[in-house]
């Protein structure tokens, strides 16, 4: 009888494996030159545990000026969402390769690499220096970080469409406008609705973090509460922004399913 031979089905990927040791080197290494040790984390425990029972409880004797920041943060996400969502239509249209020509694609694309190559409070920061404290800082800020993320998306939702509806769309003679709104927009529409949706529950949460550096809304009043200690109003802050952030999610679920049916 001849030995059996046995065969394994799949050949070892040896730039996988090697792949994987580098990076499990790497992390090692980097985990210890960064000097993280057992006793500074027990250290944060205690420190943290200190933090939360100071934050007990959440005071809500400023409920004015809490309500008010929050209306200011909803209103600057409400307003960056719709003017993002609006400038990112014609920039991700623009930019799909497989509808708009060389020309077109090139700067609609660098637009978008712009607007996501720096997180938005490093855009906050800028435009609080351009326009000043305020609101219309976090605006800006918003607005940009929603075309870097929309625009993208919806690009790459329109390149992988199926053309034969904009083909006979163009052999009907239909101008370009009507190809878009009815050959590319209903394969595209759902899935815009969900990008939209998901970037005004981002820009809530966003509009919270940019206000610590003066760019409206509720995060300047939970810096400062920071600095002064305040800390069982700094726990009433962020309740609120929970609440905020959860009615936001609830408001974008309604929309989906609105157009979903």
């Amino acid at each position: 009888m001849s030995a059996a031979i046995t065969r394994r089905a799949f050949k070892p990927n040896w730039t996988a494996r090697i792949g994987w040791l580098a990076l499990a080197a790497y992390c090692v290494l980097a985990f210890s030159s960064l000097e993280i040790t057992w006793d500074r984390f027990l250290i944060g425990l205690e420190n943290g545990s200190k933090f939360l029972g100071s934050m007990i409880p959440p005071s809500f004797e400023r409920w004015r000026l809490l309500l008010n920041n929050l209306l200011e943060t909803l209103e600057i996400a409400v307003i960056s969402s719709a003017l993002g969502v609006a400038l990112s239509l014609p920039i991700g249209l623009s930019a799909s390769r497989n509808l708009m020509p060389t020309w077109a694609t090139w700067p609609a694309r660098i637009i978008i690499a712009i607007c996501r190559s720096f997180h938005p409070v490093i855009f906050a920061i800028l435009f609080v220096k351009a326009v000043g404290f305020g609101p219309l800082a976090g605006i800006l800020t918003l607005v940009f970080a929603s075309i870097g993320f929309i625009g993208k998306l919806f690009a790459e939702a329109i390149e992988e469409i199926s053309l034969k509806p904009v083909e006979a769309c163009r052999a009907a003679g239909a101008p370009f406008m009507s190809v878009i709104l009815y050959a590319v927009l209903p394969q595209v529409l759902n899935r815009f609705i969900g990008f939209a949706t998901y970037q005004f529950d981002a820009n809530i949460r966003n509009s919270t973090m940019v206000g610590i550096v003066g760019a409206g809304g509720i995060g300047g009043t939970l810096f400062a509460a920071f600095q002064r200690f305040d800390y069982d109003f700094l726990a009433a802050i962020l309740i609120s922004i929970i609440v905020l952030v959860m009615l936001g999610e609830y408001v974008a679920s309604i929309v989906k399913a609105v157009f979903n049916d």
